[in-house]
């Protein structure tokens, strides 16, 4: 079985990119900022929720998005210990979301410390409903994910190998990577990240 959602194009970049971004600090800890931002042009783009990206979602342009980084900024702001729990990232998009005047996007959490049985299964029920998911990895002792370090990325497909092997496919620094879930999952730490459940009321379009 394998799904992928449609992602947009800003030029021959696949999604939006932190390393766009004006501002220092958040070049270097917007990952969180950035997830948010391409999670609000998919909802402007495939769920009718034009509210959700100031601009046209229709007609990207790399200037209208690094503006938008600065409208984020200050819901995800670049801190010392990061956005390393999923309640930060909750609270300050649904705090942007709110400000905009978007009532039809909920989030819940789906922590780390769940079994890889019951994230897999939360992970592919979004993706068909046709929405992205966005990812908090903390340290991860396997060097595969050492780029997925204590960042923030959105994964909108999956591929099911067997019922205990599935590749998801992240989205960051505007490229795509299929990665094994299970293994991603196991970080081989005590504290972990985790997933965010989007839910969305349906829009006419």
């Amino acid at each position: 079985m394998q799904k992928e959602l449609d992602h947009f194009m800003i030029g021959r970049s696949y999604g939006g990119n932190q390393e766009w971004f004006s501002n220092f600090m958040m070049r270097l800890g917007g990952c969180a900022a950035e997830t948010a931002c391409d999670s609000s042009v998919y909802f402007a783009r495939e769920k009718g929720i034009t509210q959700a990206y100031p601009y046209d979602a229709q007609h990207l342009t790399r200037k209208e998005y690094v503006e938008f980084s600065k409208i984020m900024e200050p819901y995800l702001k670049p801190r010392r210990s990061g956005i390393d729990r999923l309640d930060i990232f909750m609270d300050g998009y649904g705090r942007y979301l709110r400000d905009r005047g978007v009532t039809q996007v909920t989030m819940t959490g789906l922590e780390g410390y769940e079994s890889v049985e019951k994230a897999r299964a939360a992970l592919i029920a979004q993706i068909d409903r046709g929405l992205p998911v966005p990812v908090l990895v903390l340290m991860h002792k396997n060097r595969k994910f050492r780029d997925y370090n204590w960042h923030w990325f959105l994964v909108n497909g999956y591929k099911t190998i067997d019922e205990s092997h599935t590749l998801v496919k992240a989205v960051t620094y505007s490229e795509y990577q299929w990665l094994p879930f299970e293994e991603l999952w196991d970080t081989g730490y005590q504290r972990k990240g985790g997933l965010i459940l989007y839910d969305t009321d349906p829009v006419e379009i």
